[in-house]
């Protein structure tokens, strides 16, 4: 008796369930145009927990397209009933009346069919005895185009200054390395004394070994310039455009007279030689040469070593280059600032304009 009443129970209990479920169809028009789509939606109202499966394809008669699906909002019913809907589109190019087969949809497992609807597909009439009012397709034709109101005129310009500037700028790039640069190096020089560079000289000359030369004139011509050279250097006069006795005279003014003995007995051979043609020994030329030594050591002034800075003097062909290539490094960052603006500009003008 107990089971009896329980299998009455359940059996009761399910058809109030499947009561509670709604199954549904519609479709969006029930004539169209060849060619045209329509919507049909499927919906299906049951608790918030129940388990809704729809059909993922439409099952069509012949002629009718299934085209895709479309996932439609959940909506509120009724005694807390949750309504569920899906969409397909449907399309069909053969104008007849059509008669759609209903959906399945499964709600927590069990089957439940939809109505059946109808679809009439129409065409449109044309009417061919008068064929003449109907006109072919067109051919492709042009948007036109006007530069001065468009608003990608000013972008596309720019480009083209762009690009001509980045031209000039590769032109000018391969100038400047064409070019063989102008290093102009400064030099540290260190500043000799005048003894020290009369005494170099006298160095030389000895090293040439002219004390024994055949050609005595030659010694003597070198050596009395030598201290012609250190004379003016040390006691600032032309001593180079002075005769013999003239600088004699004017170092009496200022120098021991004993300590020009020598120097005015050396100054008399030279004269001899380079004039009157006159033979010296060897012993005499060195005689000479000790006492240029001698004179040049004792009246030689000690001051401090200088260094002077020898800037290179450029020629004017050179100073020429180095002036074109200021030129061409100035121009080649001007260009290369302004493309940087321009493409910015351009990039800016493009961006507002998409």
């Amino acid at each position: 008796m107990r089971r009896l009443f329980i299998t009455y129970l359940l059996a009761f209990v399910a058809i109030i369930t499947s009561a509670q479920v709604k199954v549904e169809s519609e479709i969006s028009s029930v004539e169209m145009l060849v060619g045209q789509q329509v919507q049909l939606t499927v919906s299906a109202t049951a608790s918030e927990d129940a388990v809704v499966e729809f059909p993922q394809e439409a099952t069509l008669p012949e002629g009718i397209e299934y085209l895709g699906t479309i996932n439609l909002p959940d909506e509120a019913a009724a005694d807390g009933m949750v309504k569920r809907q899906r969409g397909y589109v449907l399309t069909s190019f053969e104008d007849t009346l059509y008669y759609l087969p209903p959906f399945q949809v499964k709600v927590n497992g069990k089957v439940y069919p939809t109505k059946k609807l109808a679809l009439k597909v129409l065409t449109v009439d044309v009417d061919t005895t008068n064929y003449e009012q109907y006109f072919g397709p067109k051919d492709v034709q042009d948007n036109p185009f006007d530069w001065e109101l468009d608003d990608w005129a000013l972008p596309f310009w720019l480009s083209v200054i762009l690009l001509v500037l980045m031209a000039a700028v590769y032109y000018l790039y391969l100038r400047l390395r064409d070019n063989k640069p102008v290093i102009a190096h400064i030099r540290i020089v260190k500043r000799l004394l005048p003894h020290q560079k009369a005494m170099k000289a006298i160095e030389e000359i000895k090293a040439e070994r002219m004390v024994t030369s055949e050609d005595p004139k030659e010694y003597y011509t070198r050596l009395t310039d030598t201290l012609r050279k250190y004379i003016e250097e040390r006691y600032g006069f032309s001593a180079m455009e002075m005769t013999s006795s003239e600088i004699i005279d004017r170092l009496m003014k200022t120098d021991d007279p004993q300590t020009l003995s020598e120097l005015r007995q050396l100054f008399l051979t030279a004269d001899l030689v380079k004039f009157a043609k006159y033979s010296t020994l060897i012993n005499e030329n060195d005689a000479n040469l000790v006492s240029a030594i001698d004179f040049i050591n004792k009246t030689k002034v000690e001051v401090p070593v200088n260094e002077q800075e020898m800037k290179p003097q450029l020629t004017a062909e050179e100073q020429r280059t180095k002036n074109s290539r200021i030129v061409l490094k100035t121009s080649i960052a001007v260009a290369c600032v302004v493309c940087v603006v321009l493409f910015g500009y351009i990039a800016y003008c493009v961006y507002d304009l998409i």
